[in-house]
């Protein structure tokens, strides 16, 4: 595919799925800059996450105890997806908090929960979609729903969740987030509200709250961002900047070349291998220093 029509179908697609632009409307850009209606199909295709992606570490990999169930004993609690090492039994380990996309809790991001199980950590994956009926199999679906969270009450449940990890007997007293697209923008509000409840945030290419609420955190904060991503790099850049003249721990991390989403191996058209297991490793080592 050429260069320049991957870049600017990436965008139509981001803003159909980010920006709320009409589906006919966005099928007919599409259809205009792929030449048919079937190259169109094909090149969304190629953009969108295929759930038929093969997962980066099985979900049966015996390194790994995994559950999926309710993330506490009160009524309406979140439901979710734990990972855990086998080899940490016995062990105070920290925890991180794996946020998921506007796509909701899917089988790409349990994989992501199971790498930072791999990594040496209690994961646990919230699906805040809970309160509407948990995360639909359409994505379109997902994304609408989405749409319809009370975002001040997810992220106080996502606070509350860090509040009961902590207290965990085979917790060390630390918890991380770390959270991609959708994600990714609730890592930085949730920094804003949880105050010392959380020690360390990741966030891969989200969005950011105004560069006032900087003086609000306390966690160090990991900005993973995508140089091709003008729409969430719009106010990523500034909340950066705001965490440093605060005085704030922020490393903001731009790769070259590559486009939102990049860290996302289940989209052919997005996904970049080396900027994605580069982001990985700083990630990992990100949390073996904050965490432990």
């Amino acid at each position: 595919m050429a260069e320049s029509i991957k870049s600017r179908a990436i965008a139509l697609y981001d803003r159909f799925t980010h920006e709320g632009m009409d589906r006919r409307d966005f099928m007919g850009e599409m259809t205009k800059l792929a030449g048919s209606v079937a190259a169109a199909n094909a090149l969304i295709a190629a953009i969108a996450a295929s759930p038929a992606a093969a997962a980066i570490v099985p979900a049966d990999d015996p390194r790994l105890i995994t559950k999926r169930g309710p993330l506490g004993k009160e009524e309406g609690a979140l439901k979710g997806y734990i990972a855990v090492p086998r080899a940490a039994t016995g062990k105070k380990i920290g925890s991180v908090i794996v946020i998921h996309e506007n796509r909701g809790l899917n089988a790409h991001i349990e994989d992501v929960a199971r790498r930072v199980a791999l990594a040496g950590f209690f994961a646990v994956a919230p699906d805040f979609l809970t309160p509407l009926g948990g995360t639909p199999a359409n994505e379109d679906q997902a994304r609408e729903m989405i749409g319809k969270l009370n975002l001040g009450v997810s992220v106080a449940s996502a606070v509350t969740l860090s509040e009961r990890l902590r207290r965990l007997r085979h917790s060390n007293g630390k918890v991380g987030a770390i959270g991609f697209c959708w994600g990714g923008a609730f890592v930085n509000r949730l920094a804003t509200a949880a105050g010392d409840k959380l020690d360390a945030g990741v966030s891969f290419y989200g969005s950011a709250p105004d560069p006032s609420e900087a003086s609000k955190v306390r966690a160090p904060l990991l900005l993973l961002l995508a140089e091709l991503d003008q729409r969430v790099n719009a106010t990523a850049l500034p909340w950066a900047e705001a965490l440093r003249k605060s005085s704030h721990s922020v490393t903001s991390i731009i790769y070259p070349g590559v486009n939102h989403a990049f860290h996302n191996d289940t989209s052919a058209e997005r996904y970049n291998k080396e900027a994605a297991e580069r982001a990985w490793q700083t990630t990992v080592e990100f949390f073996r220093t904050q965490l432990r």
